[in-house]
């Protein structure tokens, strides 16, 4: 069972709802909860960046608060720029269902950003299912194509031991960002009863406390 964390930014804020509907309607029969952290509107009072999304994503996924973020911006190239600036965070760019079921299989990553203005159209919802039914289709990390799964693995263990080489501690990096910009991040009208209760980590519970405070 996994906790999927939904995330959208300012922008694409408005197709919140849309989206959630989408991604239970595939993962709750699968035994998965889902947490939406917003924006829920483009009226929210707190207006989430794609870099913001980053930060959040980050502090959800280091903190064992979720498993898997699914997010996103108008391209899905920002979303997708701003989470792998982050350690812990490995997200692909999905665009169709094709991208959704290699990325699980090649790159077991943890997040996915998707382009929720690029095509977004008649039918637009019907894709989104598609892609979500393709996350959870097959186990995360068997590879693709099967034969290729031995080497996939090894160059995912690589990246993940480069990645915690080039990428700072997350506490160090939440007390040396602006502080207005990372309580932006956590200032969701839903943040703190989705979060406190799932992080596994006290450190990051304690630094995004004094944050807010």
């Amino acid at each position: 069972m996994k906790k999927i964390a939904l995330i959208n930014e300012n922008s694409q804020a408005n197709k919140n709802e849309v989206i959630e509907e989408a991604l239970r309607s595939v993962v709750e029969p699968l035994g998965h909860q889902v947490f939406n952290y917003g924006m829920y509107s483009a009226d929210d009072t707190a207006q989430l960046t794609y870099v913001q999304v980053g930060i959040l994503a980050a502090i959800i996924l280091n903190s064992g608060a979720a498993d898997l973020v699914i997010t996103g911006c108008g391209t899905g190239e920002g979303a997708m720029l701003a989470c792998n600036s982050f350690p812990g965070v490995l997200c692909g760019h999905v665009v169709d269902p094709t991208d959704a079921y290699q990325f699980t299989q090649v790159n077991n990553g943890n997040a996915i950003a998707l382009p929720f203005a690029k095509g977004w159209g008649w039918g637009a919802e019907l894709n989104l299912k598609y892609v979500f039914e393709k996350l959870f289709a097959e186990e995360w990390g068997g590879g693709y194509p099967k034969e290729r799964a031995v080497p996939e693995q090894r160059n995912k263990k690589i990246l993940d031991e480069v990645k915690k080489v080039t990428h700072t501690d997350i506490i160090y990096i939440l007390e040396n960002l602006d502080p207005e910009l990372v309580k932006g991040a956590v200032s969701g009208k839903n943040f703190n009863e989705l979060f406190f209760p799932n992080c596994k980590s006290n450190k990051i519970a304690e630094a995004v406390k004094k944050i807010l405070a």
